[in-house]
């Protein structure tokens, strides 16, 4: 049987959506066949840590490598200043025990009080895609507001924020090495803008993973041909150098990934080239 336009233009919409959907269905049958594990108090905790640890590798590879090959060292922010195993050792000591005298007890609080919904279907590409990106662009604006006033407030800074910039030159496990005060509040903000947007649990495992790579990547202190503010264009998007220049001189580039509120206030500063 034939069919008209108009239902020709459904169907075809119909299976847009369904190819959207395939595309992260495997991904998210994937998921769920763990779910166990998923619906575990630990799972949260283990999948923080674990994420933020393996994003932490490469770089710490890399620090360790640079010293030795001068083709990787040219990459680097500040190629005077390198991490060692003593600076290092410290961070990855403060990270764990936050992971599990804080951040856990918050977390089985939150899977006792709010268990997960695994629903079968995955959600489409397009809609993840946006969700992320919103969700990316409301912790950035927190990020700014929290930041700003961290270090326009001296009591603030003294009692919250300081123990942060404890290191003029980042490395990547530098990134959580922060007060509880700082951990907390900003892993609230991460938190609860997937449950204020209604994001798939999928989405939202997957803005978890972007976020605390991209937080790595700006504590990097390198400057490598992928990064992410060489993807982005126009200056959107100002990545390790644009926070590397913040931990250096300390009154400017607030916000954590994107460079429009800073602009707007007058705290931007251009990132240094090596």
């Amino acid at each position: 049987m034939n069919c008209s336009l108009p239902d020709r233009v459904l169907l075809s919409y119909a299976m847009d959506g369904q190819r959207d959907r395939s595309c992260l269905q495997s991904l998210w049958d994937f998921v769920t066949a763990k779910e166990p594990l998923i619906r575990s108090p630990f799972f949260p905790v283990l999948f923080s840590f674990t994420a933020y640890m393996a994003f932490c590798l490469p770089y710490i590879a890399l620090d360790f490598l640079s010293t030795r090959l001068p083709n990787l060292r040219k990459y680097k922010i500040q190629p005077q200043n390198y991490p060692t195993l003593g600076m290092m050792v410290p961070c990855i000591i403060q990270s764990a025990y936050h992971h599990v005298v804080l951040i856990f007890p918050v977390t089985f609080l939150h899977w006792y009080w709010r268990p997960m919904n695994l629903p079968v279907m995955a959600p489409e590409l397009p809609e993840a895609l946006l969700e992320v990106v919103v969700c990316l662009l409301l912790f950035d604006f927190e990020y700014f507001l929290w930041h700003l006033l961290h270090h326009k407030v001296p009591w603030l800074y003294k009692t919250f924020h300081k123990v942060h910039h404890k290191h003029v030159s980042t490395f990547a496990l530098t990134t959580q090495y922060s007060s509880v005060w700082e951990l907390l509040s900003l892993g609230f903000f991460a938190a609860i803008n997937p449950v204020l947007l209604g994001c798939h649990p999928l989405t939202e495992m997957i803005f978890f993973l972007v976020n605390i790579w991209l937080s790595v990547e700006d504590h990097s202190g390198y400057d490598l041909p992928w990064s992410t503010h060489r993807l982005v264009p126009f200056g959107l998007y100002g990545g390790a150098p644009h926070h590397d220049l913040h931990h250096l001189k300390f009154k400017s580039n607030y916000a954590p990934y994107f460079t429009h509120w800073d602009k707007l206030f007058g705290t931007f500063t251009e990132s240094h080239s090596n």
